[in-house]
């Protein structure tokens, strides 16, 4: 393909379901909300079964279908893989590999030595590599960004943050792919911790560096679980929650931790930083808020981020008219295809994303080896 697009961009998309379909649904509201976003034509859409792939394609707006990704990575101009951890590695390397810009769903890959591959073919690619760490494009947390750059929160001394969820909680839940330590790398550590740590990362990192040392520990409740639509059951590999202590560079701590066991939690992604003049909370299930000390103040205010001159705000309703989840697709996409447009960077790239697989992969050790780990 060509190394500098024209518009409009044609998109291949690989996956339909979950977040295909946050994704397809983004793509479709640029134009309306976004004017001086990229022109966009969802081109193909890639996956196995033909007859759900064609049902989905014409539902998503899609022109063209291909059941082979193979097909579609040189016939558009960005190339977007969000199909399960297992199959992130070789799409993504491939399109990278002519030139094709590729924006990939978290986390990178399942293993370490994956996405350190991943990682490398970025840096040897002239097209852009992206990770879709979509909880960076919250205005709420776009918001805290900026309050954390001008200092208002001093030297910062504590990161925690956790994310809950209960889909689990229920025994005879049925079996799936992100119960499998082949497909998905890990369990609430990678498809939940993930986040957390790439969040901690965007807030925090310029000022505590990275992880210096950690322990961990992964627990798995439930060791197999039915098949759908059989009599059989299938182990289950991966943890079902994760704990973490963490210490940065800079000699600030840290508490991580996630569950898909969580009675009463939903997607209660929520994280706190502490400094020497001020904090600040966040909680994903209160997305347009978040709670802000600084200064002189002897509580928490909340603030409500959906003013015009709040991140994004321009683009949407007047203030008080809150947003959602899905918009946080709408805002990654206007950054992803702007920087690709543009030839300008774009974060989280692959670098960042190879970052947190360090730390999931470290903790992941540290449970295997019952003690403290230093990251390599």
């Amino acid at each position: 393909m060509a190394s500098s697009p024209t518009e409009p961009f044609d998109v291949g998309v690989l996956g339909y379901r979950f977040i295909g379909a946050a994704h397809a649904n983004a793509l479709a509201r640029l134009p309306m909300f976004f004017e001086d976003a990229p022109a966009v034509n969802r081109h193909t859409l890639v996956g196995r079964d033909e007859e759900a792939l064609a049902d989905a394609a014409d539902r998503l707006g899609f022109d063209n279908i291909a059941t082979d990704w193979a097909d579609a990575v040189d016939e558009v101009d960005a190339f977007y893989n969000l199909g399960p951890n297992h199959v992130h590695e070789e799409p993504s390397v491939a399109a990278l590999e002519s030139d094709t810009p590729v924006l990939c769903e978290k986390p990178l890959a399942p293993t370490l030595e994956a996405a350190e591959r991943m990682r490398d073919a970025a840096a040897t690619s002239d097209a852009l590599a992206a990770c879709a760490f979509n909880y960076r494009f919250v205005p709420a947390i776009q918001y805290a960004n900026r309050l954390i750059d001008a200092g208002e929160l001093g030297e910062i001394r504590h990161v925690r943050g956790r994310y809950l969820q209960d889909w689990l909680v229920d025994p005879e839940a049925p079996w799936e792919w992100r119960l499998s330590a082949d497909l998905a790398g890990a369990g609430a550590l990678g498809d939940l911790g993930a986040h957390t740590i790439d969040l901690a990362r965007f807030l925090v990192g310029d000022r505590v560096g990275e992880i210096d040392r950690l322990s961990g520990h992964l627990r798995t409740f439930v060791d197999e679980r039915p098949v759908e639509g059989t009599d059989d059951t299938r182990e289950v590999t991966v943890d079902d929650a994760y704990t973490a202590q963490v210490e940065y560079d800079s000699g600030a701590v840290g508490n991580f931790e996630a569950s898909r066991y969580a009675t009463g939690h939903k997607n209660d992604h929520t994280i706190e930083i502490h400094g020497s003049d001020g904090s600040l909370k966040f909680s994903l299930e209160r997305l347009n808020e978040l709670e802000v000390l600084t200064g002189d103040s002897r509580g928490y205010e909340t603030v409500l981020v959906t003013d015009a001159d709040d991140p994004y705000g321009e683009h949407w309703w007047p203030p008080g008219h809150v947003l959602g989840w899905e918009h946080t697709f709408v805002h990654e996409n206007y950054e992803f295809l702007c920087s690709v447009r543009d030839g300008d960077p774009f974060r989280p790239s692959f670098g960042d994303a190879y970052e947190v697989q360090r730390v999931l992969d470290a903790i992941q050790r540290s449970d295997e080896r019952g003690e403290w780990v230093r990251l390599d």
